[in-house]
């Protein structure tokens, strides 16, 4: 069989003609310093540290990362939407930037592109695949990989979602508790973030920080509903807020807010055992109901046979 490696040479050739042009980028000698490099070490707060005492992989991944950067810049340009990703990270908890997060939906276009370009070779170098179908599942298998991550940070937002829905009830009625018992909003919120656990106290933990560094309580309260964007805890923070603001009894608040997220509980709970109920509906009627049938059939299907 004769293998025609001539896209396969011409791969090769393209990858090592890429990997000197970003040698020959990132030579100190063609590395020119910009104004803000200049300038900066005169203008920040802190000494810059020295990047011979950081991690050994910071310098060897340095030039990697700003290329994914520019990458990612791209990507953002093309797809748009950094209000939706800065939500859904928000949502999600991510420590992440948008500049990171554009990094790494590049990083695994990259990948996939890669995995694409060395299957789409071998099929080429076979002579069983054309040039320009191997080009156009090269770049359907880069845009795959810049969806998956942004499918990845939407799973981990919803995850997140419903962590702090499951974990809302309890928060709700230890507030309760602690204003009933005499605390005032800020206390009862420190005491419940204090000894609980979970994401739901880590964002009461945040909206103390808030409160600590200049924001009044209210404006900290709404900040934690505008993070969350679920609209049980906007309710419970409304009604927290209002009853800071005009005075009234904070303690018949929580209270009632409390009563109101177990209801919502229960009603949450209700829903998905009608949804869970319909889902067991499909084997039910599709393999025990057949199966069941065949039983009862099969010895009197027998006894006529025997008989003929």
């Amino acid at each position: 069989m004769n293998v025609d490696l001539g896209w396969l040479g011409a791969l090769c050739g393209l990858v090592a003609a890429l990997g000197l042009a970003l040698v020959w980028q990132r030579l100190p000698a063609r590395r020119t310093p910009s104004l803000a490099d200049c300038i900066e070490p005169y203008v920040a707060q802190a000494p810059r540290p020295s990047k011979y005492l950081g991690p050994s992989d910071a310098r060897g991944g340095r030039a990697g990362t700003m290329v994914l950067r520019r990458i990612g810049s791209i990507v953002d340009s093309v797809l748009g939407g950094s209000a939706s990703v800065n939500r859904r990270l928000e949502r999600a908890g991510s420590r992440s930037s948008l500049e990171d997060f554009r990094a790494e939906q590049a990083l695994y276009g990259c990948i996939a592109a890669l995995a694409a370009t060395l299957w789409v070779s071998m099929r080429v170098a076979a002579g069983n695949q054309s040039p320009l179908t191997a080009v156009l599942l090269v770049l359907i298998a880069a845009g795959g990989g810049v969806v998956l991550r942004d499918q990845l940070l939407t799973r981990a937002a919803e995850k997140r979602d419903r962590q702090i829905l499951a974990e809302f009830p309890a928060v709700a009625e230890l507030l309760a508790l602690a204003v009933t018992a005499g605390e005032g909003a800020a206390a009862a919120l420190e005491r419940v973030a204090r000894l609980s656990k979970g994401e739901l106290a880590g964002e009461l933990s945040r909206c103390l920080i808030d409160a600590r560094a200049g924001a009044s309580l209210p404006e900290a309260l709404q900040g934690l509903a505008d993070r969350t964007g679920l609209a049980s805890l906007a309710r419970f923070v409304d009604g927290i807020v209002v009853a800071l603001e005009r005075g009234t009894p904070l303690a018949d608040v929580m209270r009632a807010q409390a009563q109101d997220a177990r209801d919502a509980a229960k009603q949450e709970l209700i829903e998905l055992g009608g949804r869970r109920e319909l889902a067991m509906m499909v084997p039910v009627v599709f393999l025990v109901l057949p199966v069941t049938i065949l039983f009862a059939v099969w010895p009197g299907l027998a006894a006529l046979r025997l008989t003929m």
